[in-house]
């Protein structure tokens, strides 16, 4: 965090703001709703929910006493004193990156194994790896897509540094990164017959979201449900889904354009939420490593009121 004092001034629409210090993970949600135009745009490229966006805002505009943002339609546009404090934010944050790239750029070199599951590859993990290339750029990284138990099997083996996964690891240091809804998903063109057999669209042993889905039905006393397609990667379960062949049950992660959310008024029962962590190996780590994780926990954890 870097400390920023307002200097009185009459023609200063933040006059009346007393000097105090701002938050500058804040000031970064700022200015990426004011690059996106949306809280859920700015989320995505954050790596948070929308929740947490609108509440980290809302912690922003007590802070200061003044509104930020007025609502238009469905959305929200910033006011004049919001536009104003991103005009100083963009500054802020620049030279807070500047600062942390120069002192980090001279220690920082090495090369680090990273994991993620494949249906965290297009949101978690992208903002990860170019927080990485922006603060430490001497950093080599190797990137490992895989199942998330494959990946701490590979963690434990030592062929993988950090990974982001699914499991709990309690022998291993991590921290929480995002915490997902859990639900139904069929292709944006399904036919949902309830009076029919469930075709369910599970990945092989061993699979978390196959054990939710299971134990979810069972709970449910759910019976009238069969395993239509079975396939050892994410990739074939995507392609079954489109294609159409039945319902899977995954975190909203998993989802694209080209599919939809069933739920309870198909009498489908609730799923838990799944939580994504990034977990670092205990031991042998380089200092470079450790650095890097360290780096990605002060920018992505996942505080308590940031779950939905």
């Amino acid at each position: 965090m870097i400390y920023y004092e307002m200097a009185p001034s009459r023609s200063a629409d933040l006059r009346d703001i007393p000097m105090q210090n701002l938050d500058t993970t804040l000031l970064r949600t700022l200015v990426t709703i004011e690059r996106t135009n949306t809280f859920s745009g700015a989320a995505h490229i954050l790596s948070k929910t929308q929740s947490a966006v609108t509440q980290q805002m809302q912690r922003l505009e007590e802070q200061l006493g003044c509104t930020l943002f007025l609502k238009k339609g469905r959305g929200r546009i910033l006011t004049p004193r919001g536009r104003q404090l991103a005009e100083h934010a963009r500054r802020l944050l620049a030279i807070n990156d500047e600062a942390l790239r120069a002192l980090r750029e001279t220690q920082m070199e090495g090369e680090i194994r990273f994991g993620a599951p494949l249906d965290v590859a297009d949101t978690i993990l992208p903002p990860m790896l170019t927080h990485i290339a922006q603060l430490a750029p001497k950093v080599r990284l190797e990137i490992r897509v895989d199942r998330s138990p494959f990946l701490m099997e590979a963690m434990a083996a030592g062929e993988i540094d950090l990974s982001i996964s699914t499991r709990v690891a309690p022998d291993m240091r991590g921290f929480a990164v995002r915490t997902s809804p859990t639900v139904w998903i069929c292709a944006a063109g399904y036919v949902y017959k309830k009076s029919a057999p469930l075709p369910l669209i599970l990945a092989d042993e061993p699979s978390i979201f196959r054990k939710i889905a299971l134990d979810a039905l069972e709970r449910a006393n759910h019976k009238n449900w069969h395993i239509n397609y079975l396939a050892p990667t994410l990739v074939g379960i995507k392609a079954a889904v489109r294609a159409g062949l039945g319902i899977t049950a995954r975190s909203t992660e998993f989802l694209g354009a080209d599919m939809r959310v069933l739920g309870e008024a198909e009498g489908l029962p609730p799923l838990p939420p799944m939580t994504y962590w990034l977990w670092a190996r205990s031991d042998a780590l380089s200092p470079v490593t450790m650095q890097v994780y360290d780096m990605l926990k002060e920018r992505f954890e996942q505080k308590p009121t940031e779950t939905k």
